[in-house]
């Protein structure tokens, strides 16, 4: 198993915590500054979605879906944000 920083599990993890945190300062944004045009370019969002998806397993059928993920100029940041402090700390 690797090492070191550069397990895969580092990198879900600083990806998450990416996304909560530029989440969250997209959503500080959205309610704390004023109309102008620096807070629509960086609260404005893109959602690739996924899905549904169906399965019929014969015993149980289950629909997962639509998924979707919100990524926005400061949800990038934030992943960026939290690389630079996970790689200092490890």
């Amino acid at each position: 198993m690797p090492s070191g920083p550069h397990r895969p599990r580092f990198y879900i993890w600083v990806l998450i915590i990416g996304f909560v945190i530029g989440g969250t300062l997209t959503s500080l944004f959205r309610q704390t500054l004023p109309d102008s045009a620096a807070r629509t370019f960086l609260t404005s969002t893109w959602t690739p979605t996924f899905g549904p998806v169906s399965m019929n397993l014969l015993v149980i059928d289950f629909t997962l879906g639509p998924l979707g993920l919100h990524v926005s100029i400061l949800s990038l940041v934030g992943v960026l944000v939290a690389y630079l402090i996970a790689r200092s700390l490890f």
